[in-house]
């Protein structure tokens, strides 16, 4: 298993951690941002982070009979994942605003469902696919992640199943440290794309 040292040296070497001034989606300030799909664009180095978490995964001695991933996100950690535990791995789509399961995918009742996301930061995705499993009539076994970056904000009560836990700070826009008024902020994440 991959130690903390190891797995931050991953996000610092693919720059799926990066440093200096961000804008987040919430519209809160940082000095560090995690973008995950720069690790997935190193396969090797994804496949040492993805095996360890799944490691921890197979530690907690959970019996798991699907792997749920929220789109976009999480669909290539989940596979990655699944195929490690050697479960089925599915994932659930935003369509107008709403997690739902398409493409022929379902689960079956009674079964028992990890929900596998990149990144964990206020848990809003795990739940909405949460409570997919629940109106399935199945059993949700508990949430994984790559990077858990969640606080006391975290809508997620549970404990998480991470390969590493980041505490990023964050400000708001009119109590900058000084450090970060200086320099220019960017805009990074997938919510700013053009269409």
């Amino acid at each position: 298993m991959l130690s903390y040292k190891e797995s931050l040296k991953i996000l610092k070497e693919t720059d799926a951690l990066m440093e200096g001034h961000f804008v987040l989606s919430s519209g809160l300030h940082s000095e560090q941002y995690i973008q995950c799909a720069k690790l997935l664009s190193y396969p090797n180095k994804a496949q040492k982070i993805c095996k360890s978490l799944a490691e921890k995964i197979t530690n907690t001695k959970k019996k798991i009979d699907l792997v749920l991933a929220p789109a976009m996100g999480g669909v290539v950690i989940g596979y990655e994942i699944g195929k490690l535990l050697e479960k089925e791995t599915i994932f659930a789509e935003r369509v107008e605003g709403n997690f739902i399961l398409r493409r022929g995918f379902s689960i079956p009742p009674n079964s028992k469902v990890l929900i596998v996301e990149d990144v964990i930061t206020t848990g809003k995705s795990s739940l909405e696919c949460a409570k997919i499993v629940t109106e399935k009539k199945s059993q949700l076994v508990g949430f994984a992640c790559i990077i858990d970056r969640s606080n006391e904000g975290c809508l997620i009560k549970e404990k998480i199943i991470s390969q590493i836990k980041i505490d990023i700070k964050t400000f708001h826009k009119n109590d900058l440290p000084d450090h970060l008024k200086n320099l220019p902020a960017e805009k990074p994440g997938s919510r700013n794309l053009n269409k």
